[in-house]
């Protein structure tokens, strides 16, 4: 047999997805929607998929309830969006899947499995890369029966409601991100954070980018700071930059731009990092949590 007939053949055989009949359900709030229904350890269609795009630029976070997939299907469905990133803590890589960062409080024979502190501070996932992340799927692999909720600021709507005068002192500003910003208070604060070798070090230098970014699909604009890895605005007086920042952190997290995620089994959220940043609102220490997390490439921010 020719190999273009056996090339022929083995596509023929590959299974043809199916469409799914699937509900989008917005959540009350100034961020997101539930998607019932949907199987995501099936290959979805083009125009599922087209759906499932669609949705997240309309409400910036998906909540794909009860997902029972492996690790593999999870890094299938995230690289549909894009190139994934590899977290810098390897420490924390999945085991055989570098692409996943395991975000858990667990210790297991003295040494955490995971990022226990992930997200203590409001950030944007990856935000100190010259290309960022256009987003992050994390799927709940074990969940704490309190507390391990999750908070999402809409950060579109937090430009549109800037003060006028606040919003006329960023126009064109540029400010630095840094995964240093709060690496060695973390480490004062818990035992989760390793000590990074030169190497990792040289994979985090900092970066600037735009104060106030333009979603490249769906055309607003949004602000781009955050307390866990803004450390200053460019060209600005070192006290009139952290008046600046201060106010704007303040700014993003008012009440009416948080949705809370409270977490159900085999949760995956699905949210965009040019749109939201987000918070871990906390574990009780001898309550388990384990989450996976993926996170995709995104591109220049303008």
């Amino acid at each position: 047999m020719s190999q273009s007939n056996a090339v022929r053949r083995e596509i023929d055989a590959a299974p043809v997805p199916h469409a799914q009949s699937f509900e989008l359900r917005p959540l009350p709030g100034p961020v997101g929607a539930e998607i019932i229904g949907l199987d995501l350890s099936r290959d979805l269609t083009a125009a599922d998929f087209a759906r499932v795009h669609q949705a997240h630029l309309d409400h910036h976070l998906l909540v794909f309830r009860d997902q029972r997939i492996t690790p593999q299907q999870h890094i299938d469905f995230s690289r549909r969006f894009g190139r994934l990133m590899i977290h810098v803590l390897h420490q924390f890589h999945l085991a055989n899947h570098p692409e996943i960062l395991i975000v858990s409080n667990i210790v297991e024979d003295g040494k955490p499995i995971g990022l226990g502190d992930a997200g203590k501070y409001w950030h944007s996932d990856i935000s100190y890369k010259e290309l960022p992340s256009l987003g992050s799927l994390l799927h709940a692999q074990e969940l704490p029966a309190e507390g391990g909720d999750t908070l999402f600021a809409n950060m579109h709507l937090a430009y549109d409601t800037l003060p006028a005068a606040l919003r006329n002192a960023i126009e064109g500003k540029r400010a630095v991100h840094s995964y240093l910003a709060q690496y060695g208070q973390l480490q004062k604060e818990g035992n989760w954070r390793p000590n990074l070798s030169a190497q990792q070090i040289a994979q985090v230098q900092e970066v600037v980018h735009p104060v106030v970014r333009t979603h490249p699909e769906n055309g607003r604009r949004a602000l781009f700071v955050s307390e866990g890895f803004t450390t200053r605005i460019v060209d600005v007086p070192e006290d009139e930059s952290r008046a600046l920042l201060a106010e704007l952190f303040a700014h993003s997290v008012r009440a009416e731009n948080i949705y809370r995620h409270r977490w159900q089994p085999h949760d995956l959220v699905f949210w965009d990092n040019r749109s939201l940043i987000h918070l871990a609102g906390g574990t009780p220490d001898h309550l388990r949590r384990k989450l996976y997390r993926t996170t995709i490439e995104g591109d220049t921010p303008f």
